[in-house]
């Protein structure tokens, strides 16, 4: 019997890599051990912790599903979105083993139908996390074309599934409905993202690393192939809780955007006087609320990898991942409106929409059959 592929996977943490550890150790743990340090053995902003791991381990692969959080200042996004990436693909190009990068649609401009060549120019305006995510793309793809590097970068939208230990991203939309501090639309009808689901991730990653001469040196973007418009899925998640809120009513880009320079300014004025405060998380990226950006997974439909769960999408997970976070967060004492006695069912519009198979199913388990006793009254 062949020995095992060693594989190494940094982030480990957070819900993209959570996810692929449970991959491997569930769908292929006579074939591959994969190692997720911790952060007490292994740090991604130092260079000797990295080239001694490394060294000591001897990995068939690594993976980079590190990232620092979306609001982090310069020097930790630098750090850990960046150098860390960049060492890790060096230290990857030594052993000449191939190195799997975890990128962001942060990288790409509003728009619909984006290509994976699509992105944004580099510049000082940019936020701290899409810089560093820019430049890390860009310095591995040199590395490529220059020092012979085996990599495939893997760009993701907003991403949902479970076991997230953050709130941020499409959770902290669902947290802002559950904790009902979201009275009104803060966007407008018809603004469509992309989304990516974590649970088929690792599918994706394992099949790289499987065909190297197909995927080396290319970059994926890895969404539903549906767009979704937020709005819809907003008053969705407000169904499943039956909640009163937020109301159908969209705010003006203008009012929203209003709002928030006028708390800057008091969180400024709060900042001056010694009181530590930040912009609320919903209110950061409040810009993407009112504009498209939908990623084209062209690439992706024509390689050789495929879809091992094509039918399901962010609406047919909703009822599971409402379900999970609204017990998690009650537990948590972060939200204190859960229902445990809540029964979350989907709307029939949102099935017949995206899943109308089931729709059919359900009732042909009802019965398709002649009406007995029908002329009997």
């Amino acid at each position: 019997m062949a020995s095992k592929k060693i594989g190494v996977l940094i982030g480990g943490s957070g819900l993209i890599g959570g996810t692929i550890v449970n991959y491997y150790k569930t769908h292929h743990p006579e074939t591959v051990d994969i190692r997720a340090p911790s952060s007490k053995k292994f740090s991604i902003r130092e260079e000797n912790d990295i080239r001694r791991y490394l060294a000591d381990v001897k990995p068939d692969f690594v993976i980079n599903a590190a990232m620092a959080n979306l609001g982090s200042d310069a020097q930790l996004a630098f750090e850990v979105n960046y150098q860390g990436p960049i060492i890790l693909a060096r230290a990857a190009n030594s052993l000449k083993i191939p190195y799997i990068h975890i990128s962001s649609a942060a990288t790409l401009p509003p728009g619909e139908n984006l290509r994976e060549d699509d992105t944004l120019p580099l510049s000082p305006d940019l936020s701290n996390y899409a810089k560093s995510k820019l430049m890390a793309e860009a310095t591995l793809k040199l590395m490529a074309e220059k020092e012979g590097l085996d990599f495939s970068c893997v760009r993701l939208a907003i991403v949902y599934g479970a076991h997230d230990h953050k709130i941020q991203g499409f959770h902290r939309l669902l947290f802002s409905i559950a904790d009902e501090s979201m009275p009104v639309l803060f966007t407008k009808k018809n603004t469509l993202h992309s989304y990516t689901n974590a649970r088929k991730l690792p599918h994706f990653i394992h099949h790289m690393l499987e065909n190297r001469a197909e995927f080396h040196s290319r970059t994926y973007h890895f969404v539903d192939k549906n767009p979704v418009d937020l709005a819809t899925l907003i008053l969705t998640i407000k169904s499943y809780l039956r909640l009163n809120q937020p109301k159908e009513i969209y705010v003006p880009y203008w009012m929203a955007n209003s709002g928030k320079n006028v708390l800057n300014i008091l969180l400024r004025i709060f900042r001056r006087i010694g009181l530590k405060a930040t912009l609320p998380p919903e209110l950061m990226f409040l810009d993407s609320f009112y504009k498209p950006q939908t990623l084209s997974c062209e690439r992706l439909k024509n390689s050789s990898f495929a879809d091992p769960m094509p039918e399901e999408s962010i609406f047919t997970r909703l009822p599971e991942l409402v379900s999970y976070y609204l017990k998690r967060w009650s537990h948590e004492n972060l939200i204190s409106s859960y229902n445990a006695n809540l029964a979350i069912e989907k709307p029939v519009e949102q099935t017949f929409i995206n899943n109308p198979q089931k729709l059919i199913d359900d009732i042909h388990a009802k019965g398709i059959g002649p009406f007995n006793n029908m002329l009997e009254r």
